[in-house]
């Protein structure tokens, strides 16, 4: 299945091909390759938009995951047919990770790609509102990163590491 990617913003050039391949990796690593996921590279202005109709918080973000399926935490969907194979669409904050990362000094492509794998586990489920679902969530981010890293040679950790 595929990786449908859209570039929505042009504040930041975005190198498409890697990232496509590396949410490819993501999704093996998941066990979620049979199903699709849209990828969208989004300004801060369609961030700050889509983050005040959906969460109530309007401004921009990192990532915001619209999944396809309603499922438990690790749980793969159980599709009825194959219009169903989809896993959801991933926002990607192009413009605001950029900046992030200029303030941090953070390579950009590989928060990027950290992020897309954050986005991923909302597909799938995963959430971190409370510490016992953080933990839960870092620990696939980990390991669905640690397999990345075994393929590409990389060295990516989850950017969440404090949040609680």
């Amino acid at each position: 299945m595929s990786v449908a990617l859209r570039n929505a913003q042009r504040a930041v050039s975005v190198r498409r091909a890697p990232l496509r391949r590396a949410v490819c990796a993501l999704r093996a690593a998941l066990g979620a390759s049979r199903f699709d996921v849209g990828l969208v590279c989004a300004s801060n202005a369609l961030m700050q938009r889509l983050n005040g109709v959906y969460r109530h918080c309007p401004e921009p973000t990192d990532v915001l995951s619209f999944p396809f399926h309603q499922v438990e935490a690790g749980d793969l969907p159980r599709p009825c047919c194959r219009g169903e194979y989809n896993l959801g669409d991933i926002f990607l904050g192009v413009e605001y990770i950029h900046q992030q990362c200029c303030e941090t000094g953070e390579d950009f492509d590989d928060v990027l790609t950290v992020t897309a794998a954050h986005g991923l586990c909302h597909l799938l489920g995963y959430r971190h509102d409370t510490k016992p679902e953080w933990q839960q969530m870092y620990q696939k981010e980990v390991q669905i990163l640690e397999e990345l890293n075994r393929l590409t040679g990389s060295r990516l950790r989850p950017l969440t590491a404090g949040l609680f």
